[in-house]
């Protein structure tokens, strides 16, 4: 490739992500899932498009888009909460396991029964789309007031149900005969058990590390994050896991671990996440020819139609009626089963093992994506509030960024107060920290100042709280109380740490402590 080659590639790079990162707007206005903004410019610029790039290479997608997914999945781990996830967790196991299971047969059975499709073919559609998309998950339900639940239950089955769909596609594409269910199923345990063994401990030991080690620079801990996470993914798959697995649950300890600098580690990972979804939903529009989507149009909207209508409220009956989860939430968690890129990235692994009809079946899970996340996607808020799910009165939760002051022993607590925190109203004195933590600056419209005890809190403030070693999480606790539960929390069981013996109503001083004005935040 000669440099002007590679000037013009990269100027169609920045045009194409300039031009995706402003659909976002488009899509954040109309409700539509943003992925279909994605592979409409893919599709756009390739073959019968506009561009008329052309575009085949099956294996290069499939190896582009797994990465881009290993990132969406380091994403969305580093965004779940551990306090809403761990009561849904055995409802979301449940639904990632036998869940996927009666999809997979319902789905499979109407592919054969009513399209026409062979067993083979019929499965491996069943399969792929088995699978609900974390990056369309994540994207829409974090912009529905949902009450944690229903939330913590998707969110955790959008993140685990991609390892055991990995599986059963491989397996049906595979070349020769498909293997007894028994073993298919002996498979599946073996390689989710090593994929979360080795996802749990490297996440436990990253998080380990990077609390008692300090970087020279706060910007490496974000690259340090996702390196981990990358190392969970290679670590499971090389070890015959599930590397899926890994790299959310890895992520998912990483992002409660309560590291340096976690607000901007999120948000470092969610600007890669973007990048990724943009970057694969474009190659897969790419990978799309247009006019040959005509004839499997019908068969997609048939399938479609069995897996929305049928197979999935009865893989949600089924999975769910042991936990006894009423009718409402279960009806919004069928609904809210949505496909994305990864079913069309899975579509492309028969391609590349050469099953027969696996053109068609590329086609069929494309058509059907498009399709249904159109209708489902906006139409979510709509029902969340049709059956009065909506949990807009819950206290939004603060966001607290923590930088290690190595020399000083101690740490900078930075704490935003977002809209619905009931920390607004609260007086300075009526947070009651620990001895040894003291709020030491406010800043408000744009203005810095330095508190005194009657100073009233308000939404939208950022604070900046000096806190020594061994009460930096209690302070944060404390803090993270008051703002869902107000000036009582504690006293009234809304958590965290009631009022120290000896404060009342004073702001701790930091006697004896040297003066850390002027020192780099990253130690």
């Amino acid at each position: 490739m000669t440099v002007h080659q590679l000037n013009e590639l990269l100027l169609i790079c920045s045009l194409v992500l300039l031009i995706a990162v402003a659909a976002v707007r488009i899509s954040s206005r109309s409700g539509l899932p943003s992925l279909l903004l994605y592979l409409g410019i893919g599709v756009a610029i390739g073959q019968d498009g506009i561009g008329n790039v052309a575009f085949d290479n099956a294996e290069l997608t499939q190896v582009i888009g797994y990465a881009a997914l290993v990132v969406i999945l380091a994403e969305g781990g580093l965004g779940t909460k551990w306090k809403e996830i761990k009561p849904a967790l055995p409802a979301a196991v449940v639904l990632s396991t036998v869940g996927v299971a009666v999809s997979v047969g319902v789905t499979a059975a109407a592919a054969h029964y009513l399209v026409g499709l062979d067993w083979r073919q019929a499965l491996i559609i069943g399969a792929v789309v088995s699978s609900t998309d974390a990056a369309a998950v994540f994207s829409v339900l974090r912009k529905v007031p949902l009450p944690s639940r229903v939330t913590g239950v998707l969110e955790a089955e959008s993140g685990f149900n991609d390892a055991p769909v990995v599986i059963l596609v491989v397996a049906f594409s595979a070349v020769g005969p498909v293997d007894d269910w028994y073993v298919l199923v002996g498979k599946i345990a073996l390689e989710l058990a090593i994929g979360a063994s080795i996802g749990l401990a490297v996440g436990f030991l990253g998080a380990f590390g990077l609390r008692h080690v300090a970087l020279p620079a706060s910007g490496l801990y974000p690259i340090a994050v996702m390196a981990i996470a990358v190392v969970a993914y290679a670590a499971g798959a090389m070890a015959h896991g599930s590397g899926f697995l890994a790299v959310y649950l890895a992520s998912m300890v990483l992002g409660n671990a309560k590291l340096p600098h976690a607000p901007a580690n999120r948000g470092f990972a969610e600007g890669l996440g973007w990048i990724a979804q943009i970057g694969m939903f474009v190659l897969l529009g790419l990978l799309v020819t247009p006019t040959k989507l005509v004839d499997d149009f019908w068969p997609a909207v048939i399938i479609g139609l069995v897996l929305t209508m049928v197979a999935r409220p009865l893989e949600v009956f089924v999975s769910l009626l042991p936990f006894r989860i009423p009718w409402q939430e279960q009806a919004l968690m069928s609904w809210a089963g949505l496909r994305g890129a990864v079913p069309i990235i899975l579509a492309t692994i028969p391609m590349v093992s050469g099953i027969q009809g696996s053109e068609r079946i590329f086609n069929i899970v494309f058509v059907l994506v498009v399709v249904y996340t159109l209708v489902q996607g906006p139409t979510l808020p709509w029902l969340a509030k049709a059956l009065e799910l909506g949990d807009s009165s819950e206290a939004a939760d603060l966001g607290v960024e923590s930088a290690p002051l190595e020399r000083l022993r101690g740490h900078l607590l930075s704490v935003a107060i977002p809209e619905g925190s009931r920390m607004h109203g609260v007086e300075v004195a009526e947070l009651r920290l620990p001895a040894g933590a003291a709020v030491t600056l406010v800043v408000r419209d744009d203005k810095s100042f330095v508190p005194g005890p009657t100073t009233v809190l308000r939404r939208g403030d950022e604070l900046l709280v000096v806190a020594t070693d061994p009460v930096r999480d209690a302070a944060e606790r404390r803090l993270r109380a008051v703002g869902q539960g107000g000036k009582l929390a504690g006293w009234l069981g809304a958590g965290g740490s009631t009022a120290v013996s000896g404060h009342r109503g004073s702001i701790p001083r930091l006697s004896g402590h040297r003066d850390p004005k002027g020192k780099r935040a990253s130690g």
